[in-house]
């Protein structure tokens, strides 16, 4: 069973359901945790952003164990280390001991993340990758929707939403102890004699525009769950219409298309999708002020866009995956991952800056600016590849 193919993506998949709900869990049980001690929001917000921090700060150091060791420890040493971290959150309930909890947490889901990520983007075949990414990207966001949850427990016992993580973790490991070790291809002699800045100077020539939607996702979700309750709050609207309907909204249309818009990069070609994705919702965002006094046409919108944009960063990395050798994608991975981080860190800065300044609108200005950015960047590659063809053919 090891070595069946198969077997091995669906455990895949199932690890970064788990990273996901361990990423979603966190996020609103510990917020409420702090709000409940009387932590002022800002820092509350600061606490959150350690998550992203242990991204970004581990991102560059991954690649290196990977290639020498294999995805197999990494995903292991991940799993340990996130069922450790959720066990320690409720027995101090001090800030700073939170807040390095959550950067490890960050550490270990970029791990699992990479690793798996890295993994299935290498094994599966071109015509299939779309589609089997999209699976990958479904089981995140299906895991982050499921995590929220979990806030709901608080009220049996503060210990029930971290036990049920940790115990999810451990079944995770249970199934990754059954995989045979593989490594990144071992076509590896020109990508390790490079050295780390001349791979990343090489992925950037090849596909700098397939590392954007990461930024552009990280951006996007943490625009709309760190500022968007804020947002409705000073401009009356309903925050349990924002935080039971217009959010879970948006997370539920990312997972209904998925799956089809894989497919459909598949065979239309992934530039082509992403440039159709990002505009049509940079444009829609843009007409979001003119429907908010109406909660159904909101909720419409919310739910058209994450069947939109939710499948950013799995296309992102799927399109990356077309355009750089195998040699070369753990090293875009990489770039992906730390791209995600200040996306998801710039996103509410941003965000939380327009709002005192413009006020009405300032989320949706906010988030259809960057997608109209996103565009730009993505014709512009176009027409680079477009040149590089002719020349090749001259």
């Amino acid at each position: 069973m090891e070595n069946n193919p198969v077997f091995r993506y669906w455990v895949l998949v199932g690890m970064v359901l788990i990273a996901g709900f361990s990423q979603g869990m966190l996020l609103p049980v510990l917020a409420v945790m702090l709000e409940g001690a009387g932590v002022s929001s800002s820092a509350n917000g600061l606490n959150a952003a350690a998550l992203y921090m242990g991204i970004i700060l581990i991102s560059p150091f991954i690649e290196a164990p990977v290639r020498k060791y294999g995805y197999k420890p990494v995903i292991l040493i991940g799993l340990v280390l996130v069922t450790i971290s959720v066990m320690l959150f409720p027995l101090w309930q001090a800030f700073w001991f939170w807040f390095v909890l959550r950067m490890v947490v960050g550490i270990a889901d970029n791990l699992i993340h990479f690793s798996t990520q890295v993994w299935i983007s290498t094994t599966s075949t071109p015509e299939k990758r779309g589609r089997q990414l999209a699976l990958y990207g479904l089981a995140f966001g299906m895991g982050f929707g499921l995590g929220p949850m979990m806030t709901r427990l608080l009220e049996i016992h503060q210990f029930l939403p971290f036990i049920i993580s940790a115990v999810m973790s451990l079944i995770a490991f249970g199934f990754m102890l059954l995989l045979k070790n593989e490594w990144p291809v071992k076509e590896l002699a020109t990508a390790s004699k490079m050295g780390t800045f001349s791979r990343y100077k090489k992925v950037i020539k090849l596909a700098w525009f397939a590392l954007l939607p990461g930024f552009c996702y990280g951006y996007l979700e943490a625009s709309l769950h760190g500022n968007y309750p804020v947002y409705a709050l000073r401009m009356g609207i309903d925050i349990q219409l924002t935080t039971m309907f217009l959010l879970p909204g948006f997370v539920f249309g990312s997972l209904v298309t998925q799956l089809p818009l894989g497919i459909l990069s598949d065979k239309l070609g992934r530039s082509r999708v992403l440039l159709t994705l990002m505009g049509t919702g940079g444009l829609l965002f843009m007409l979001m002020p003119l429907i908010e006094q109406y909660p159904i046409v909101l909720f419409s919108g919310f739910v058209i866009t994450g069947m939109l944009l939710g499948s950013l960063f799995s296309l992102g990395i799927t399109y990356l995956a077309d355009l750089v050798p195998a040699s070369l994608l753990p090293t875009g991975n990489v770039m992906t991952a730390v791209l995600f981080g200040f996306g998801s860190m710039t996103g509410p800065i941003v965000g939380g800056i327009l709002i005192e300044v413009i006020g009405s609108g300032a989320i949706y200005y906010s988030i259809s600016a960057m997608l109209g950015l996103m565009v730009a960047a993505g014709c512009i590659f176009e027409f680079q590849q477009l040149k590089e063809e002719k020349k090749a053919a001259a």
